[in-house]
């Protein structure tokens, strides 16, 4: 769908907030807190930003951008070519990152920009009078998107800042922060993979039930491609067999034969091109699916991820 650049704001240092509205002031569909967005950003780039205003708002969507230092194109245009009064195309909000409705209590952690998701969730609580805490690490104050928000909310209160730069007594402890697991407190954690994989590995030390424990990753993680191999994919419904060479995905493969796998991030992040393995087992590269449903080896990202059996067959 279409939608208007109402706004564009800088709110912190390479991070710039859009405010997207729809045209001639059409209500947007409705979404849920940890929602995203598709962005087409251009002719050959979408990019999914998760939507950051309070769920209940139906008059706009508000996403925020980080120019990446090594930004493969989406964000560095965001930044450098989007205006206020463009036009954008963007997909229906879509959430895999999903409040629990089961939870008495919720922490939710946010470092850098993944405060989007995180505030978001934020507000939804706050709306609900759901009894939650929120920490913000950031590495300095220059680098605080959002902070005036937060600062006026009424959950103000209820949120912790972390700063790297700053006073040693108000780091971020992960350890103390999640010190005391219980069947009906939600973890909830977004930023860089790094900072998430602390937090994550902290709460599974300090005895967090994986269902308990939520996330969501904006990047893929750096794989050693030097020793991929080729392997096949047999495609179910039609026996067809297509060799996939060591330096090309799955996905690119497929489309040479004239078989179209809808993609949107291309390092399995977001999950749109999932796809149903029957028989083989699959070599995880996304960090979209949990440990869990690895271990199932009954679906796979073929964006990313390869084969460690030499046939894989597909449910396409």
């Amino acid at each position: 769908m279409k939608v208007t650049v109402v706004r564009k704001v800088k709110e912190a240092t390479d991070i710039c907030r859009f405010e997207l509205a729809g045209l001639d002031g059409a209500t947007l569909p409705a979404f849920s807190a940890g929602a995203h967005i598709d962005v087409h950003v251009n002719e050959d780039t979408v990019r999914q930003y998760s939507l950051c205003n309070p769920s209940h708002e139906t008059h706009r969507y508000v996403i925020g951008v980080l120019r990446e230092s090594a930004s493969r194109g989406g964000s560095e245009a965001m930044h450098r070519d989007v205006k206020e009064g463009d036009v954008l195309t963007i997909s229906e909000p879509k959430n895999h990152f999903p409040l629990a409705h089961d939870a008495k209590r919720t922490i939710l952690i946010a470092g850098g920009i993944g405060v989007t998701p995180i505030l978001c969730m934020a507000h939804r609580l706050s709306h609900v009078g759901a009894p939650f805490e929120m920490h913000y690490c950031a590495r300095s104050a220059d680098r605080l998107a959002f902070w005036s928000t937060i600062e006026q909310s009424p959950f103000a209160s209820q949120v912790v800042l972390h700063l790297s730069d700053g006073d040693r007594s108000q780091l971020f402890d992960a350890t103390s922060v999640l010190s005391a697991p219980s069947p009906d407190t939600h973890l909830y954690v977004c930023g860089p993979k790094g900072f998430m994989d602390m937090v994550i590995q902290t709460a599974r030390s300090q005895g967090w039930a994986e269902t308990a424990i939520h996330r969501e990753y904006f990047a893929g993680s750096t794989v050693d491609t030097s020793s991929d191999r080729g392997f096949k994919v047999k495609l179910a419904s039609s026996g067809q067999v297509i060799p996939i060479a060591p330096d090309e995905s799955v996905v690119e493969a497929l489309a040479k034969c004239g078989i179209d796998v809808p993609v949107s991030c291309e390092q399995g992040v977001c999950g749109t091109c999932l796809t149903r393995v029957l028989d083989g087992e699959p070599d995880h590269r996304d960090v979209f699916l949990t440990d869990a449903e690895h271990a199932a080896n009954d679906q796979f990202t073929p964006c990313c991820s390869r084969s460690k059996s030499g046939l894989l067959v597909l449910d396409l």
